[in-house]
């Protein structure tokens, strides 16, 4: 049985199949024509990863718990073993504990630094299991958008014949980048929602993963209207988004493009067409565009394999590879002088440059009809 290049997980299950069939006596089957993964496949994967990585941060917790309580126990037999033992053993004990004459505290405090030296390489494979956890949530929720996204590209028999969609909701039509959006001061007006408003610093915008899904803030003036919220209102239709922008010269920029955000179960995922995620800086995209999960600085869903782009920078966003846009940044009244504090506040990449904070920002949604399936 040969494995053929491809994921490294998917490989290693490969070989594992291999060596379990050889230990076994059966005949390796026929080698099959090469081929990728199957979505299946690696969805089953990395689920039996996960699952993996869950025992083992259990295992490694009852571990820790229970060298702690031997600890414990040591700690309290201490005041019994101050008196220093006599060169012969103590009755009922062996000698051999207590080599060339070595006194009971000796050997408790002997023990006590093996416990702990024990329990340090237990935290570092704590750490460790956490980590690749972590690194496996990414992969799983990429899996699921990639998807997503190739659900939305019309399904093909091998004959090459195209099908009829079954039912399925399109997009709307890319539209260029347009403007300017309508100048919404209120939540709700001639179909447009106003999801997000930023103009005085007044609100803490670096907020956990539940507080972006509830919403959070005041609607006469800065707030976040809720991820929830915002997807009850969308549902599985196609929308527009209108990005409205202003730096600190007063100048103003507004955008409108064609949306798509997904359920939580996509990490209220935004999916982009490709030339619009092209526009707005995104250097890797697909054909079928682009899929930007919503992230926080306790929910890490971005796109950026080592680093947590919430942390690194600040607030909950669709952070991409954390150098697109970030709207809900840490808000500066005046210009920060060093570069690596700029990079922490409100930006869009294709206006006023990676590290210029603006002033004030508002962001709205609104619904769109969906064609008629032809």
């Amino acid at each position: 049985m040969r494995c053929a290049p491809t994921a490294g997980a998917a490989l290693v299950l490969c070989a594992a199949t291999a060596g379990f069939l050889s230990a076994q006596g059966h005949p390796a089957p026929p080698e099959p024509p090469q081929r990728f993964a199957s979505w299946d496949e690696m969805n089953v994967l990395a689920h039996g990863l996960l699952q993996l990585g869950h025992g083992l941060r259990e295992h490694v917790e009852r571990t820790r718990g229970q060298l702690g309580a031997l600890e414990r126990r040591l700690s309290a037999c201490g005041a019994a073993c101050e008196e220093p033992r006599a060169s012969a053993a103590p009755p009922n004990v062996p000698a051999s504990l207590f080599p060339g004459g070595e006194t009971a505290p000796e050997t408790l405090r002997s023990l006590q630094t093996q416990l702990k030296a024990q329990n340090n390489r237990i935290e570092q494979l704590f750490q460790k299991v956490a980590q690749q956890q972590r690194h496996l949530e990414k992969q799983h929720l990429r899996i699921q958008n990639l998807q997503s996204q190739v659900g939305l590209l019309a399904p093909k028999h091998l004959d090459h014949r195209v099908t009829k969609p079954a039912r399925r909701k399109r997009l709307p039509k890319m539209a260029q980048l347009v403007g300017p959006a309508h100048n919404i001061s209120h939540p709700h007006n001639g179909g447009w929602t106003v999801i997000q408003r930023r103009q005085d610093g007044s609100v803490d915008f670096n907020q956990s993963w539940e507080a972006y899904k509830a919403g959070f803030g005041d609607l006469q003036g800065e707030f976040w209207l809720g991820l929830e919220k915002v997807h009850q209102i969308l549902g599985d239709r196609g929308s527009r988004l209108a990005v409205q922008l202003k730096d600190w010269e007063g100048n103003a920029e507004s955008l409108q493009f064609p949306v798509h955000l997904g359920g939580e179960d996509t990490a209220y995922s935004l999916q982009l067409t490709a030339p619009v995620a092209s526009k707005l800086g995104a250097i890797t995209v697909t054909p079928s565009g682009l899929s930007l999960p919503f992230s926080t600085w306790d929910q890490d869903h971005d796109l950026h394999g080592d680093k947590n782009c919430a942390k690194s920078l600040s607030g909950g966003w669709w952070f991409g590879t954390c150098d697109h846009s970030n709207l809900n940044g840490q808000y500066f009244r005046s210009m920060p002088r060093q570069r690596q504090q700029r990079k922490k506040g409100i930006f869009w990449k294709t206006w006023r440059g990676r590290y210029y904070p603006l002033q004030a920002t508002t962001m709205l949604i609104q619904p769109t009809v969906a064609e008629a399936a032809s």
